[in-house]
């Protein structure tokens, strides 16, 4: 089974088209959404059939992220913000990489070049630590922070991530790279989203050299030096 998992906050204008155009690529895939909203995302996304699990009052992206792949029902889980910026037409695509090519994680790079729906701060900076980051991992990395990916749930569930504070999507590119993990990277059109911006750039800046950081020089925790 594959699951498609989604965070959503006050996503009433997109929800509605991300899960059709989910529907229209997957019919058979199970949508789940971790949702934190004070309008009508969840009872729009219900009436369409998604498993909605609430998270309210809001506890943050990382821990709402952290929990909606633990949750998934799905051997492969993929992401993408229910904005509709993200191709869901390139799904099954990313979930064949898992189970037919034997990645373990698939990662949709939007930086092949600068996209028209990013700004041009956003662009410069994700390729700075995204700079940074391939000379600390020995990895041509592109994107750290893509809402786009494919992950083998197993092995999500033999890492440790830190939930709490902004920029998870890093640490779950980088940890995974770090331990070994097989790593496809596919570019993805970025399309202008539907609805308002929510990111915050300096709190996600200083938690994306956080982790860049804490996984490069971190130690392992005891539950993943075990295995």
């Amino acid at each position: 089974m594959i699951t498609v998992a989604m965070i959503t906050k006050d996503e009433e204008r997109a929800v509605g088209e991300v899960v059709k155009n989910i529907r229209r690529v997957l019919p058979d895939a199970e949508i789940l959404i971790v949702d934190s909203s004070a309008d009508k995302t969840p009872e729009i996304a219900r009436a369409l059939g998604v498993r909605v699990i609430r998270q309210f009052p809001p506890q943050g992206y990382g821990t709402a992220m952290d929990l909606a792949l633990r949750s998934a029902s799905g051997d492969v889980v993929v992401t993408l913000d229910c904005d509709n910026t993200y191709p869901a037409e390139m799904i099954p695509a990313f979930a064949r990489a898992i189970t037919e090519e034997g990645y373990d994680l698939v990662d949709g790079s939007r930086l092949r070049s600068k996209p028209k729906a990013m700004p041009l701060v956003n662009f410069i900076g994700n390729k700075v630590f995204s700079l940074l980051a391939s000379l600390l991992f020995f990895t041509h990395l592109t994107d750290l922070h893509s809402g786009m990916r494919a992950y083998r749930r197993s092995m999500i569930d033999a890492l440790s991530f830190r939930a709490e504070g902004a920029a998870l999507p890093v640490e779950l590119l980088l940890k995974p790279l770090i331990r070994g993990y097989k790593l496809k990277v596919v570019y993805i059109d970025y399309r202008e989203r539907l609805g308002a911006v929510k990111m915050k750039p300096l709190q996600t800046c200083w938690w994306t050299l956080k982790r860049i950081m804490g996984v490069r020089f971190g130690k392992r925790t005891e539950v993943e030096s075990s295995e």
